[in-house]
């Protein structure tokens, strides 16, 4: 590959290796120079550009990514087109992702042009959620290192895949002891459904049995005889020794004791056997509660058929302290304490409207109003408050489209960078005193103040709702609540991106509210659909 500065007008067919933003001119990275480009550039007083140019032999970085991405990427996954040399790919199902570390390593020493990421081994994915990304690093790359690459990734049966969840019938056996509300059980009961509920599984068997050797083997037997895949047993008392009452029930009636106890907190006190074929978890005294713990690391990957050795417990101990985790702060760290209610808007509206052709949509008129403004509007008649109104591309003519109201303007300088620098401006800008954002898109004029109260009605720090996302027929859409405990992850987000992986990420924290109509899912990107939306918005 040529690298180097060169005129516009030798610069065709190459593509440019930095944005350039010289008076009205706004040239990307990555855009390949075609003679209107080298017309603009010397228009605009630019003489020389840094460009890269593609020599025989070499493939285009996006050519690259996406042959790469293809050749690890195993079942249960999809990938996406390459862009700017990264091509990503995607869970198509729900499931626990399954990492060949060692091939990912090999991979990533052919050559520092190449790299892949995933997410951590043995996580649980969901459907659509991001679990890696193939990154080139310059504009293009060597043929033959593209070809060592995809060599590599076939010698592995998968790389990267998504096992899917296949066991969907849970038993549930408690035990009692004197002064055990039966509140707690039923507790514990809903909060275990919730938590297999993402695996498509449903409890078919209940007991509730004294803290008893023999009463509780028997009711372990008898939710394996009612059609249980996988029985938990929730114990009064916590497990002490393999000598304890769940282990001795369990050996009482045939079944075996695998492995008592765990290198992970919490979870420490779980115990995994197996009685007529199906496996059987002495839960530790955390799986009664919603918060990560050690309990979910051994289930989910039961639900998904996959062993649960001994080695693979016993090599649970590097990033087995949970103690940290967002989801469960702990007191020896100094807690972010949030509040319901207070929650800032931030309003989105610096994009270049590329789709739209010449017109700023933010700009577009609707009943006489620009679509910002409605925005802003309905952002300012709902409970959030202040509204952040986060401009970039034209912004001096979106501000004075805003003239009058009560907003706060953040200017995004790097608007032309992708969507994650206006959210991390944004952000950036929100006042200490709000416990969180609700981040609207100002391209979405059906979205009402009614809309985004009911999304700021449903977060709940207390009851663990911390992202809270708006539903249509199973469809999550915007804006989105986001409890300030997040707001570095999403002052992380580089590039065209937006937050939706995040929601992935935290599903133990998220929300939904169901909602009629598609206004959480409508924006206006096209000429097309500013008619649709118009049309629409005049008929009502």
């Amino acid at each position: 590959m040529k690298f180097g500065p060169v005129a516009p007008d030798d610069a065709l067919g190459a593509t440019a290796v930095h944005s350039i933003r010289q008076g009205d001119l706004v040239l990307k990275k990555g855009t390949l120079i075609g003679p209107a480009e080298a017309a603009a550039l010397k228009a605009a007083g630019v003489s020389e550009i840094v460009v890269a140019r593609l020599e025989p032999g070499d493939v285009s970085e996006d050519q690259a990514a996406a042959e790469i991405a293809a050749a690890t990427a195993g079942p249960g996954l999809r990938t996406d087109y390459a862009f700017t040399g990264r091509c990503n790919l995607f869970a198509e199902t729900a499931g626990v992702l399954i990492v060949d570390k060692e091939s990912i390593d090999r991979l990533n020493r052919i050559d520092e042009a190449v790299t892949i990421a995933t997410l951590a081994a043995f996580k649980p994915v969901v459907e659509g959620e991001m679990i890696a990304t193939v990154k080139i690093i310059p504009f293009a790359l060597a043929g033959k290192t593209r070809d060592a690459a995809v060599a590599e990734a076939k010698k592995a049966n998968s790389v990267i895949r998504v096992a899917p969840y296949t066991v969907r019938r849970i038993g549930v056996v408690s035990t009692l002891l004197p002064g055990l509300s039966p509140k707690v059980i039923d507790k514990t009961l809903k909060i275990t459904a919730t938590r297999i509920a993402p695996a498509g599984a449903t409890i078919v068997a209940e007991r509730r049995v004294p803290h008893d050797q023999d009463a509780l083997a028997r009711a372990i037997v008898e939710v394996l005889n009612e059609g249980a895949e996988l029985v938990i047993v929730f114990g009064a008392s916590a497990i002490a020794d393999r000598r304890d009452v769940i282990p001795m029930a369990i050996e009482a009636v045939g079944g075996e004791i695998e492995h008592f106890g765990m290198p992970v907190d919490p979870g420490n006190l779980i115990l995994i056997g197996r009685m007529h074929g199906a496996a059987v978890i002495g839960a530790p005294g955390c799986a009664r509660s919603p918060k990560e713990n050690g309990f979910d690391w051994v289930l989910m990957r039961m639900l998904a058929g996959l062993p649960v050795t001994r080695s693979d417990i016993t090599g649970m101990g590097v990033g087995g302290l949970l103690m940290e985790i967002v989801t469960r702060p702990q007191p020896r760290t100094e807690p972010v304490i949030e509040q319901k209610g207070r929650i800032a808007a931030v309003l989105l509206a610096a994009g270049q409207s590329t789709r739209m052709g010449a017109v700023n949509k933010m700009l577009a008129k609707i009943g006489g109003k620009p679509l910002v403004r409605i925005a802003a509007e309905q952002a300012l008649g709902s409970q959030a408050a202040p509204v952040v109104v986060v401009t970039g591309h034209e912004h001096e003519m979106v501000e004075r489209a805003l003239d009058g109201l009560q907003v706060r303007f953040v200017h995004n300088p790097d608007y032309a960078e992708g969507l994650g620098t206006s959210l991390r401006a944004g952000i950036a800008a929100v006042p200490e005193g709000a416990d969180g954002a609700i981040v609207c898109l100002g391209d979405m004029p059906q979205v009402d103040s009614g809309l985004m109260d009911k999304l700021i009605a449903a977060f709940d720090p207390d009851s663990g709702a911390l992202v809270v996302v708006p539903s249509i027929n199973g469809r999550r859409g915007n804006p989105v609540v986001w409890a300030r405990r997040f707001f570095n992850d999403l002052m992380s987000i580089r590039g065209d991106f937006g937050a939706r992986y995040l929601i992935g990420s935290y599903a133990e924290a998220v929300v939904e509210v169901p909602l009629a109509g598609d206004a959480a899912l409508t924006d206006v990107d096209t000429p097309e659909s500013l008619s649709a939306v118009k049309a629409e918005i005049e008929r009502a």
